[in-house]
């Protein structure tokens, strides 16, 4: 560890190069989004803007993990203040928990009407640019409506993930699904890399939403389009539901570690097990050698912290766990004398796939945003409304069916969320934000990162490229083949399962960026393991 941080020149190299610039940066998992982001900065747009570019036209180059029928949050720092925008939707008034049960299931189903919860990113486009962006919704979604009419050429990773989508929603049984394979796999086939795509509805229903300032999809045409098609196909979404949702703003949590000070959003997000696990680690006293007793001590206090985490983490009006209990020290002793020098198993269930886009945004005059946009899993439920591109996320799957449990599926009810941004400070001064994608990967990346920078002095890039390792259920834990060997069997010796990984996608992919607080200058990192890069001005 450096003597002085600094982060223009932290040690070590990493397979990609770091990009510096001054004037603005957006780094994102597909190329023509983060070149979307930098035009609203060139317009004359502050980060806020790009951030909304960048998520929309995501949803048109990258439909294989968001959309517009997905849920958002964001970090965002302007006006010398970190702030936290919640928009995830809840679930629909007419869905209960008996409901589900009726129709023949002991667990939410993926697919389907009933894991349909309100989408919340539309909100969130509307809200950040309402309350901090200097463009018109018209200026920012022109370059993903221009893509969606006029057509892209699909990334590498993003082909990948669409042919695996096309096997999946041929499960689906009922008119309702054909709509998904109309509007994006016509043919039943799924577009190769490089291949061409067009999507027209799509952008029309984008450009509906432009011109309205958001509310056709909450109170208008798109609304009234959403709440026909789930009536003709006996779903349980409603007009009301729409008309009724608001996204809301909250306090980010955070903790210090080392020279640092991590931030995340509070429940109903996943970020609070972020936050839990570095806090037990502190207790750990980590040194700075990468070995197998480091590496055991963070994947169990990754598991103490789900374990904690899925027992408590859900609607922040329902929790029945005081937050205030969870992010204390005593409560950080007492899980931090439960590791041993073995593997312990709490039990829970195995990971989900994901389905997430994570951007992050910054100017020349100070503003940095942390912004994540998902479907869950995939394009989401496998369900599109006709004519509109809008493909609807399948959230609700996170929801408990057991009538004791705090996440137990209740009308109006936001569920336990895996989508969660991060934002970094060096003590008391914003270094940048950062993040990845994954669902259950998503804490257990942030928490990677975090110690590849404090514990290890890996710059940007190479924090993001170093080897990963996922705790997957119960002593399981799945790792990179770039993870040396001698590391693996030791881990193995300790009781872990250990599991060598093809799957980069399935380790996270994120996004970097820090501004130094002395010369402005910014420093953008991007993933190895997606179509992901770094657009600077």
């Amino acid at each position: 560890m450096p003597q002085k941080f600094d982060p223009l020149h932290y040690p070590y190299p990493s397979r990609r190069s770091l990009v510096y610039a001054q004037n603005g940066m957006v780094a994102t998992s597909q190329p023509l989004a983060a070149q979307a982001g930098l035009e609203a900065l060139k317009k004359g747009g502050n980060a806020i803007d790009a951030a909304v570019a960048a998520a929309v036209c995501l949803t048109v180059t990258e439909p294989t993990s968001n959309g517009i029928g997905s849920d958002a949050f964001a970090l965002v720092w302007t006006g010398g203040r970190l702030h936290g925008l919640n928009a995830s939707g809840p679930s629909p008034a007419l869905l209960t928990a008996s409901v589900v049960r009726e129709k023949g299931y002991q667990e939410m189903p993926g697919l389907g009407w009933l894991p349909v919860t309100v989408p919340g990113a539309p909100a969130a486009w509307k809200e950040l640019s309402k309350k901090w962006g200097k463009l018109s919704l018209k200026e920012t979604f022109l370059p993903a409506i221009e893509y969606a009419r006029g057509g892209f050429p699909v990334s590498p990773v993003t082909a990948q993930l669409w042919g695996r989508a096309v096997n999946k929603y041929r499960e689906g049984r009922g008119e309702e699904f054909k709509y998904w394979f109309d509007t994006y796999a016509p043919g039943g086939k799924a577009p190769g890399p490089g291949q061409f795509v067009r999507l027209p509805d799509h952008a029309s229903t984008l450009e509906s939403i432009a011109e309205t300032d958001g509310e056709s999809f909450y109170h208008g045409e798109l609304a009234e389009k959403i709440d026909s098609f789930s009536r003709r196909y006996n779903g349980f979404l409603r007009g009301d539901d729409l008309n009724n949702y608001h996204p809301f703003l909250v306090d980010p949590i955070s903790t210090d570690y080392r020279d640092f000070r991590i931030y995340e959003l509070p429940p109903n997000g996943q970020g609070l097990i972020v936050i839990m696990a570095l806090n037990v680690l502190k207790q750990l006293q980590l040194d700075d050698r990468y070995d197998h007793n480091a590496l055991h001590r963070q994947i169990e206090a990754i598991k103490l912290a789900f374990a904690d985490g899925f027992e408590s983490i859900t609607d922040p009006a329902r929790m029945t766990t005081p937050l205030e209990e969870l992010l204390s020290e005593n409560y950080a002793r007492q899980k931090s004398s439960l590791i041993g020098m073995s593997a312990a198993s709490y039990g829970r269930k195995q990971n989900s796939g994901g389905g997430t886009v994570y951007l992050a945004a910054a100017d020349g005059e100070g503003n940095m945003v942390s912004y994540i946009q998902s479907n869950y899993e995939g394009f989401g439920s496998g369900l599109v409304v006709p004519g509109t591109g809008i493909a609807l996320q399948n959230r609700g799957k996170e929801f408990s069916l057991d009538p004791g449990h705090c996440n137990y599926l209740e009308p109006g009810k936001r569920t336990y969320h895996t989508i969660i941004p991060g934002f970094l400070f060096n003590k008391d001064k914003p270094l940048g934000p950062f993040g990845l994608m994954g669902g259950y990967m998503q804490p257990q990346g942030h928490v990677q990162v975090i110690l590849n920078i404090a514990n290890y002095g890996l710059n940007p890039q190479a924090a993001l490229d170093a080897p990963r390792w996922q705790w997957v259920s119960d002593n399981l834990v799945a790792v990179e083949h770039s993870l040396p060997v001698h590391l693996a069997r030791s881990l193995a010796d300790r009781g872990h399962v250990i599991n060598y990984s093809h799957e980069l996608s399935g380790f996270g992919r994120g996004q970097i960026i820090w501004r130094d607080p002395e010369t402005c200058v910014l420093c953008g990192a991007t993933e190895p393991r997606a179509d992901g890069t770094v657009a600077a001005w």
